[in-house]
């Protein structure tokens, strides 16, 4: 091995430095919110928590877990990211690799048409109206059908299938008496893992963090996600219901800010959990089905 220069050490040195930096700024507001959980909101307040937890105190955890409304919504929010996230994955992975065939006839027009949507859209209104002439309004298909496609997705799927799955691939199964929906089950599928892996954590996470669509769509609170709630947890800044029977307002106050850090924490487990999961996919490159010469 080629014995390293002292400015190939120093640049090293400055790269593993700013690293660190760039992980500490990305890394300590989630630390940050997990220690103010369950630390003394007087003492998060005037600036005492920084680095360890203050004062600690599990009532923020022990109000969500006793709260009904809660793990509704999140049992809902799950439901919401596992099957749009499955059927936005179909669509788009089928989606997509029909158009990276050369044989699909009107391919180029029908994908300008898909480009010609992510400048123009219909807007908030006119969606609306489909929506509720669909019969979609108020129900879970409000939150997975709206937006189940997505143009930009697409044309990364379709750019994978074209780099990675040589047409020399589909005459050979060809040859062997394969035929178009088994080659792309038996073949394409598999070789596709890492793409498919990118595209079912976007659409997951999209599903998990939507909130909009629930707040236009959906008026039953039996249906409402974990966002919902969240967010009307954040505006009022307290909540009757989970405080309990506590009588001092500042105490009311004090349980009121560790649920809302709290449930930001619970909020972001499921995600923090799927990703190392997915994340080697990424790592594997995109050329993971290409054919050696």
């Amino acid at each position: 091995m080629q014995r390293k220069t002292l400015s190939d050490r120093l640049f090293d040195l400055s790269n593993t430095a700013l690293f660190i930096v760039v992980l500490i700024v990305i890394l300590y507001p989630l630390y940050f919110i997990l220690i103010a959980s369950i630390s003394d909101p007087v003492a998060v307040n005037s600036g005492k928590v920084w680095f360890w937890p203050a004062n600690v105190s599990w009532k923020g955890y022990a109000a969500i877990v006793n709260h009904h409304q809660i793990w509704l919504g999140y049992s809902n929010s799950l439901f919401y990211a596992v099957l749009g996230a499955g059927i936005s994955t179909a669509v788009t992975i089928s989606g997509g690799y029909a158009l990276s065939r050369k044989d699909l006839f009107g391919r180029k027009v029908i994908m300008l048409f898909i480009l010609f949507t992510m400048f123009f859209q219909g807007g908030l209104i006119p969606t609306y109206i489909l929506v509720k002439n669909l019969g979609m309004l108020d129900t879970m298909w409000a939150m997975v059908i709206p937006g189940a496609v997505s143009a930009f997705q697409i044309v990364i799927v379709r750019t994978f299938f074209q780099q990675t799955i040589p047409d020399e691939l589909l005459e050979a199964s060809m040859v062997d008496g394969c035929n178009n929906l088994r080659f792309f089950f038996r073949i394409v599928l598999p070789l596709s893992l890492p793409i498919i892996a990118v595209i079912v954590l976007f659409n997951a996470v999209a599903q998990w963090n939507s909130y909009f669509k629930a707040l236009v769509y959906l008026s039953s609170e039996e249906l409402q996600p974990l966002q919902i709630i969240l967010r009307r947890i954040l505006i009022e800044n307290q909540s009757s219901e989970m405080m309990g029977d506590l009588n001092s307002a500042q105490e009311k106050a004090k349980q009121a800010e560790l649920v809302k850090y709290g449930l930001v924490i619970v909020a972001s487990l499921p995600m923090m959990v799927l990703y190392p999961f997915l994340q080697k996919y990424f790592v594997k490159g995109m050329m993971i089905g290409s054919v050696k010469g």
